[in-house]
């Protein structure tokens, strides 16, 4: 891991931490690392594997890209579109906060295109109409007369008047 900014990248790790209102006792717990191992990697004294920084994510609940792009493991995925530049040049959000948004947009683009017919299918869309039963105005059923009894007409709508015409 040559060319790492430890220091970057624990000032990260403690960003998300806090954001997640996690104790250094608890993640490393749920990390499954030590105390003061962790406390040196946060301090940037020390250059975390690969393998810590995804015990590391899965505990923060955050993707290990992105810890990968905090160590410089792997490059910064750029955006795809106007949705992802925007999720990413938001001051307003935090680090996670940036990616469970692209991760949420990532997985509704791909649920779309498996979605979406094979080329050369028909654009026809087959729609499902779900109605209820029609319910008889004639009929009702009052429990407290004891059965079925006819319902009232209801008054049938009053004709306009003829206007009269202007000879």
């Amino acid at each position: 891991m040559v060319g790492i900014d430890v220091r970057h990248l624990g000032d990260f790790i403690r960003e998300q931490r806090s954001a997640s209102d996690i104790s250094l006792r608890q993640l490393a717990k749920l990390a499954g690392v030590s105390n003061p191992y962790l406390s040196q990697i946060e301090r940037g004294l020390r250059k975390p594997s690969a393998e810590i920084l995804q015990q590391i994510a899965k505990a923060l609940r955050i993707s290990a890209e992105a810890l990968y792009v905090q160590a410089g493991i792997l490059e910064q995925r750029e955006g795809s579109g106007a949705v992802p530049d925007a999720v990413l040049s938001d001051e307003g959000l935090n680090e996670r906060q940036k990616q469970v948004l692209l991760e949420i947009y990532d997985s509704f683009r791909k649920e779309n295109a498996a979605a979406q017919p094979p080329a050369g299918d028909s654009d026809e869309v087959a729609v499902t109409v779900v109605t209820a039963e029609p319910v008889s105005a004639a009929t009702t059923h009052d429990k407290r007369a004891g059965g079925t009894r006819r319902a009232p007409k209801a008054p049938a709508p009053k004709a306009a008047a003829p206007k009269e015409r202007d000879a």
